[in-house]
């Protein structure tokens, strides 16, 4: 038995063209043997797996690095990448990696802001999830079950295949994997109506430490609110959820307006904060601050752009904006009314025209970035708002988002899923850099130039703690090193994403994975032994 199984071994090596045997390190030949070991051949498991000797080594590995920060030569590589296609590989991946030691990293849509997902400083294993991701839309009782390798956009789209009137409330970003997206807590421009991503969660299936397929009930209440906001990567692989779908009207209305300074930006933008959570719950609006090239003046301006949602249509969106926000002038020619589907394209900017199957696109434009986040509690008075201009145009490039809360989030209490930022909340802020230039000169200036906005915006954003969005990944608020001070460091950043929910949270992981297997450089540490 144990010589035909080294046979299987050899021959799966000659195959994929591995590095001779010689050459190899134990720990890396001892986690296949695990792999053929514990799954049946008709599984073909092992060709699941890529080494870097393998020739589609590189593209399975960059296709979904949507940062390239960490596409370089130095960045450091996975010992070996496993696209499960099946939920029984990722038992068999979590048992194997635990067996023989290697850490693991979990990888769905790649837009980890960090690229935690997919990097590490310590050898691992990366388990790519790409491949699972097939959704079942029943629209007869509204639920949806999806796994975690789909992407947003492709959710959509079979939702609209069954429904014209039915959503789901997540992001706005079409190639943002599902695995991440939900377990963070999910939001985007539904928000307002219908709450997160993971307040609309049913159900879900995870791998536990043990290699054991959970659901629900089986995992009970505890893990199930964990990972409903706090990051299902701290307590297992999360597989699939079962979603609860929302409806929308036949018709909705969006707008794109852009405002400058010469047209009163400033003092649009303040009265903005006395409104933003108090507006109609249809209404999603997100403002983006910019510093942008004057070209004939040779200086930078900022300009203000709005883009909105409106569950309805334009007639009672113009009534609703005269009444509630009259001073960003906004005009019939300005609403474009469309179907839900056609906004997700237009506010993923797709042009004018695009078909719905545009959401298939698996392959984003890549950009080197940097981002940040804060909640807005208390409005910005008009002179510091003007400061916070100033000190934006003499940086130069680094956005600021604003993203509208009120409306259902201010209904839900904090602690009744891990993510808290509910009501009190004005704003969420977003630091956005981007770049396209080469090198970790350009990297330092941009990512700076984020460091230097944020420590600007001290005065006038959340306190004790100075609060953060996990889906808007952040290591320069803390980073775990998985020692002897893992509380200590985690708590760090936990109260910020998590506020007092962090507590609960550690007792949750203190339970259902005491040894930190699942572990990362953010992720919930255990109490000690």
């Amino acid at each position: 038995m144990e010589n035909s199984l080294f046979l299987t071994f050899y021959s799966f090596l000659f195959v994929i063209h591995f590095v001779p045997l010689a050459a190899s390190t134990p720990p890396y030949l001892s986690f296949l043997q695990c792999l053929s070991k514990h799954s049946h051949p008709s599984d073909h498991i092992l060709s699941r797996l890529y080494t870097p000797n393998n020739s589609s080594y590189k593209s399975v590995l960059q296709h979904y690095i949507r940062n390239q920060r960490f596409n370089r030569s130095t960045t450091p590589k996975p010992d070996i990448i496993f696209t499960p296609l099946q939920e029984s590989h990722v038992q068999v991946a979590v048992t194997c990696c635990r067996k023989t030691d290697k850490y693991l990293k979990i990888r769905s849509g790649g837009h980890d802001y960090e690229g935690i997902s997919y990097v590490s400083n310590i050898s691992f294993v990366l388990l790519d999830m790409s491949n699972l991701r097939s959704i079942d839309v029943d629209i007869q009782n509204e639920t949806a079950w999806v796994q975690a390798g789909a992407l947003l956009g492709e959710l959509y789209y079979r939702i609209w295949e069954k429904s014209k009137v039915h959503a789901f409330p997540a992001g706005v970003c079409p190639t943002v994997g599902v695995g991440g997206h939900i377990t963070g807590g999910g939001y985007g421009n539904l928000l307002r109506k219908y709450g997160l991503s993971v307040d609309n969660l049913i159900d879900a299936h995870i791998v536990d430490v043990h290699g054991r397929i959970l659901n629900r009930e089986s995992m009970g209440e505890d893990l199930f609110w964990a990972i409903r906001g706090g990051g299902g990567a701290s307590f297992g692989v999360i597989s699939a959820y079962k979603l609860r779908l929302v409806k929308v009207p036949d018709v909705v209305t969006v707008f794109r307006v852009v405002r400058t300074l010469e047209e009163n930006t400033i003092d649009i933008v303040y009265w903005w904060q006395f409104i933003a959570e108090k507006i109609d719950s249809n209404l999603f609006i997100r403002l983006a601050l910019k510093p942008i090239d004057e070209k004939q003046k040779g200086t930078k301006t900022i300009t203000a752009t709005f883009v909105a949602l409106f569950l309805g249509d334009s007639r009672e969106l113009l009534s609703i904006m005269d009444r509630d926000f009259p001073r960003l002038g906004l005009r019939i020619e300005d609403c474009k009314e469309m179907s839900w589907i056609e906004s997700e394209l237009f506010w993923a900017s797709f042009p004018n025209g695009t078909l719905p199957d545009a959401l298939f696109n698996r392959k984003p434009g890549v950009k080197f970035l940097k981002r940040k986040s804060d909640y807005l509690q208390k409005p910005i008075p008009k002179d510091k708002l003007k400061s916070i201009f100033d000190k934006m145009i003499e940086l130069g490039d680094t956005e600021l988002v604003f993203n509208q809360y009120g409306g259902r989030m201010s209904e839900i209490p904090e602690w009744e899923t891990p993510f808290p930022h509910r009501a009190g909340n004005i704003f969420k802020i977003q630091y956005a850099a981007n770049w396209g230039k080469e090198g970790k000169e350009a990297e330092n200036f941009y990512i700076n130039q984020t460091r230097v906005l944020y420590n600007y915006m001290t005065p006038f954003v959340s306190k004790s703690p100075r609060c953060a969005y996990l889906n808007y990944r952040d290591l320069d608020i803390g980073v775990n090193h998985n020692g002897n001070n893992r509380y200590i460091e985690g708590r760090v950043y936990g109260l910020k994403y998590f506020k007092d929910n962090f507590n609960k949270l550690v007792k949750v992981k203190t339970l259902v994975d005491p040894d930190n297997f699942f572990w990362n450089e953010q992720s919930i540490p255990p109490l000690a032994a």
